[in-house]
This record gives structure tokens, sequence and C-alpha cells, in this order.
């Protein structure tokens, strides 16, 4: 088993209330695009909100209710990578400006994890506050410049652990 796994998260700002017209075709493609990332190879955990389907109700800015978040865990990012861009998935994807507002910034931010852990909201909007901040790199990246996960730690080399005698 890894011992870390992958976190994504992205975010937008969508062009109409969710029960509008205009976002009618993005709101009737995210069963079967959920079910698809559940089913993918490598997929281990998205964020839900309380309804438990999609995270559409969740608001990482309480003043706008516009701003979406996804945020999910892979075990690589060749399993996103393929998910993202090798499957269905990718025929919503190119429709996203239907949607979606164009961001200025980064939308989009992938770190490593220990495995097992799962990304608040919060934990999520700060890696995309690091990216804005800081651009690429270890603590929060994108597909342009990935980024390895962390060496394992050895377990003689462990705080606590003693050399074998």
């Amino acid at each position: 088993m890894n011992e870390f796994h992958l976190a994504q998260v992205n975010v937008g700002r969508i062009l109409a209330p969710l029960d509008s017209p205009q976002l009618a075709g993005f709101v009737a493609q995210l069963p079967e695009i959920n079910a698809l990332a559940d089913q993918a190879p490598g997929f281990v955990w998205r964020m839900v909100d309380g309804g438990g389907a999609d995270s559409t109700g969740l608001r990482p800015q309480d003043d706008d209710d516009l701003f979406l978040i996804n945020c999910s865990v892979w075990e690589s990012v060749e399993a996103l990578q393929d998910y993202t861009y090798r499957s269905a998935h990718l025929k919503v994807l190119a429709r996203r400006r239907e949607w979606f507002e164009r961001l200025a910034d980064f939308h989009h931010a992938m770190w490593w994890i220990p495995a097992g852990h799962r990304p608040s909201v919060d934990e999520a909007m700060e890696r995309i506050a690091l990216i804005r901040k800081n651009g690429e790199g270890p603590g929060a990246f994108t597909f342009r410049a990935p980024h390895p996960p962390p060496a394992p730690v050895p377990p003689d080399t462990m705080i606590g652990s003693s050399p074998a005698t």
C-alpha cells in the first residue's frame, strides 16, 4: 500500500444558480460523472456535502453562493490524469466555459497526503491559496509540474524506534 495519496481540489464560480436552465446540462451530468470517478482505477475518496451525492451544497466562500468546490483523493497523479483526460469526464471538462467563469488565478491544486487522510474544505482552500501565492511547488502543484510523493520514512529512523540488536 502507498504511504501517500494524491489530493486534488478544483474550484469555480458558476455563471448562474445550480437550479437555473443555464446550469441544467451540468447538473444533469453530475451523477454520471461522480459514478465514473467512484469506479475509476486509483480513485480513493471524494468530498460530498450533507446530501451525500456531490459537493455542490458546500460553500467554501460564505459570501458567494455561486462558488463551488470539488475535492478528491487518488492513488497517484497518473490515476487522476487518466480519469480527467482519458474518460467520459473529458466531455464535461470540454464544456466548462458554458457553466463556469474563467478565473484569473489558479483554480486547481494537487498535493500529497498520508494514506487515509481526508482533506477538509478549509485544507483544500488553503492549497488553492498556497498555489496562488507561491506558484507551483511540492505543497501545491498541477499536472503541468507534478511533484513526487514524499519519501517514505524508514521504520528504523522513526522517532521512538530503537535499532535492532
